[in-house]
């Protein structure tokens, strides 16, 4: 377990003042809000040991006095997001709190409030969530900013009214939230170093492009990565955008493993190659306070296992709002009424953040891995979510509470965002690594794409921005890639003004082309080539002259797309790996083993994992000699002998505490176990001989604790509490039986 709070690598959001009961031990907390309150929470939390960093939304929140006008005597209402009706899109009701136009006006506004945090000593911020919604840019507000922005002539064009009116809105939405969060990063830094000498650190909490682009919500996304005042991210993803329905194979359901798998995916190729940081979200619940825990814990255990299996990112936010976890309540599984969380999956969930902090492990490369493909997205494909008739119905708006009230709504096609997962889920449902590449970073990072030996990509639902994409494409092709293009040029916003069909400065001889798909082929050597497998250099190429949403919408349509992989790959000389199809994913990291069973897949049967494993997920941290995973299910275990220590010591296997002070002696030994008060803790541990007495100490009061010996593992199982001062003191003795002295008047 790593002891040093400085390597932050599990953090978590709260609200809320200090609590014992919901006091999480990890390295860090994000104090949320900025309120009179603030400066009190941020030295509580300081006081119990954290590193304190302060999140607030850059979107939205309650800032009412600035917008009435009791900031700077001037109404603010205008920079309200606001629909082609006139009406506010709304992230809460009461009080009114509208999504803003990030304006000049307004990002002073948040730099005020801002420096009242960095004068209270936090050493982060985090700017939470910069969105606009695709239905909105309607506001007088949006307008100025056209003017300014596009300094044309005409003024400002509905984004409704046409595929390039839209396009060319979505690009300045990107571009408001990118200076405003670079003005305030940049001013902030300087103010904490010209005040405090302090070096003040800046992160950007966002959901993933894949999620950004399903809900219509444009976001900076990866153009964050080249500002230098921006330190990383945190991957907003969890059940709640994860449980999104999509289709496959012609059926739309909720796929919650499978989306997050591609989620977390795409966010850890967001920092690639970077020395950005990235934190992964977890959430055991979700917005929506309508699912029972039965629900809660299936499917945040499908969002911790597709995390864990994308091993560049090591760091976590293990929870938002913990206090909402263990304090609130929630439908029971009869519907009865609300009852609060269950003491099993309480002692799991402290279980699973524990362990969150260990991951940065060694990646144990087995014989059976298999070519990753990489299918390419980019921060475009948020610009082009609204359908292209002057008449077409508004997407369904989205309040940050429920989710399900946001897909009700809206045009299905386009909310199923099918074209994306029609080229992905195709090759995940069975067993293809497959990661959402950032197409914008192929241009940023040379070597980008070296990973890689298949990609996939189709510009029906996104659009390059640069031309010289395209050379580093074919570069990569050339030396010996695969490509397969999906795409029929069909799409509308083929049309719109940019690069490939009017004049440029990246195209001096005013070449125009139908599609940016004729630009790349141009630049591949196939440019009078037809639908079918080509060569290309080293490489190969193959097209397939469809639109990718047809690929989601049958069982004929995905083996095509399989079938193209295969085929594409047996066509690329000196190949000697091949795309082999099966019905799970498996990793290790160190004595870790993340495991998920598919469903939909080539084959029903479970998969047989053979032990000796610890169950991570089981709240007794049993020792099984083997698990049986089925179709749909998770796992995460810890391989006992992998993990064991080579001297044969005392040492923590897992725990639902943060372990500190761990001492072994003759006689025993003895550790500093801390977490929420008063829940049941857990703790699996090497131990090389059997106990004979447990005890935990805690208010100084000696408790006797439960205890069970595993002699083929050679491990103890230890359960206590921690108590109401958020710690126990636990004393394993295997020589001789403890005897507490009698207590005095």
């Amino acid at each position: 377990m790593p002891k040093d709070r400085r390597e932050e690598r599990t953090g978590f959001q709260e609200s809320a003042p200090y609590h014992p009961d919901y006091d999480l031990q990890t390295d860090f907390v994000m104090v949320y809000g900025i309120d009179e309150s603030m400066p009190e929470r941020i030295q509580q939390w300081k006081e119990k040991g954290y590193i304190v960093h302060l999140m607030t939304g850059v979107a939205w929140g309650t800032y009412n006095n600035y917008l009435d006008g009791e900031v700077d005597g001037l109404s603010h209402w205008d920079e309200a997001q606001t629909d082609r009706h006139g009406e506010m899109i709304l992230h809460g009701k009461r009080p009114v709190i509208p999504y803003m136009v990030p304006t000049i006006s307004f990002g002073r506004y948040l730099a005020d409030r801002i420096r009242i945090a960095v004068d209270a000593g936090v050493e982060a911020i985090h700017l939470e969530e910069p969105e606009f919604w695709v239905n909105g840019g309607y506001s007088e507000a949006f307008k100025r900013e056209w003017l300014l922005f596009y300094k044309e002539p005409e003024p400002w064009i509905p984004p409704h009214t046409s595929p390039d009116a839209q396009y060319r809105a979505s690009k300045l939405k990107a571009h408001l939230y990118t200076r405003v969060l670079d003005r305030l990063c940049v001013e902030m830094k300087d103010y904490a170093l010209t005040r405090y000498g302090r070096v003040l650190r800046f992160y950007v909490p966002t959901h993933s492009l894949i999620n950004y682009t399903q809900w219509r919500i444009v976001s900076p996304q990866s153009g964050l990565v080249e500002l230098p005042s921006i330190d990383g991210y945190i991957a907003q993803i969890w059940t709640g955008t994860s449980r999104t329905p999509n289709v496959y194979e012609g059926q739309r359901k909720e796929r919650t493993f499978e989306t997050a798998y591609l989620e977390y995916g795409v966010m850890q190729e967001l920092v690639r190659g970077t020395d950005r940081r990235m934190w992964f979200l977890h959430d055991p619940i979700e917005d929506n306070p309508n699912h029972t825990w039965a629900d809660y814990k299936q499917n945040y255990l499908k969002t911790v296992v597709a995390s864990l299996l994308h091993p560049g990112v090591a760091h976590y936010e293990v929870s938002p709002w913990p206090r909402r976890i263990f304090k609130g309540t929630y439908p029971s599984d009869d519907g009865s009424g609300k009852e609060s969380i269950p003491s099993d999956y309480a002692t799991t969930l402290l279980q699973v953040m524990h362990t969150l902090g260990n991951m940065g492990q060694e990646v144990i490369v087995s014989a059976e891995d298999e070519i990753q493909v990489g299918v390419l997205i980019a921060d475009s494909a948020m610009f082009q979510r609204m359908k292209p008739e002057p008449e077409a119905p508004d997407a369904g708006k989205y309040d940050g509470t429920d989710p399900e009230g946001f897909q009700a709504e809206g045009d299905t096609e386009l909310l199923d965002f099918s074209p994306f997962y029609g080229l992905s889920l195709p090759l995940l449902k069975h067993g293809i690594p497959v990661r959402p590449l950032q197409l914008d970073n192929v241009r940023r990072y040379p070597g980008y794409l070296a990973p890689y030996r298949v990609l996939v990509l189709s510009y029906e639902f996104f659009k390059p921005e640069y031309p010289d994409i395209h050379n580093a494409l074919a570069q990569w092709v050339h030396e010996g890639g695969a490509l397969i293009y999906v795409g029929d040029d069909s799409d509308p916003y083929h049309g719109i003004r940019s690069w490939w069909n009017h004049d440029h400065k990246d195209q001096p001889f005013g070449s125009k082309y139908n599609s940016p798909r004729e630009h790349l082929f141009e630049q591949l050597g196939l440019k009078e080539k037809a639908e079918g497998i080509h060569r290309a250099g080293k490489g190969v190429v193959c097209w397939l002259d469809q639109h990718p949403t047809e690929l989601a919408l049958s069982k004929a349509g995905a083996d095509r797309l399989r079938h193209a992989v295969q085929a594409t790959l047996e066509a690329l000389q000196g190949t000697e790996r091949t795309v082999i199809p099966k019905h799970y994913f498996k990793l290790k990291r160190g004595p870790y083993l993340i495991v998920s069973v598919l469903e939909e897949s080539i084959t029903d049967e479970p998969l047989n994992i053979a032990g000796p494993v610890v169950d991570l997920f089981d709240p007794k941290l049993s020792v099984l000699p083997q698990v049986m995973l089925s179709p749909g299910k998770q796992a995460l275990l810890y391989d006992v002998e992998v993990g064991r220590p080579s001297d044969g010591k005392v040492s923590v296997i897992a725990a639902s505490s943060r372990i500190e002070n761990l001492v072994q002696t003759e006689s025993g030994f003895r550790f500093i176990a801390r977490g929420p008060s008063n829940l049941q803790a857990s703790a699996r541990l090497y131990c090389p001989t059997e106990p004979i007495s447990v005890q935990y100490i805690t208010q100084d009061q000696a408790v006797p604790a439960g205890w069970a010996w595993d002699p083929q593992s050679l491990t103890v199982l230890l359960q206590y509490e921690h108590g109401g001062a958020n710690l126990a003191e636990i004393q394993v003795d295997w020589t001789a039986q403890f005897i507490p002295e009698p207590a005095t008047d």
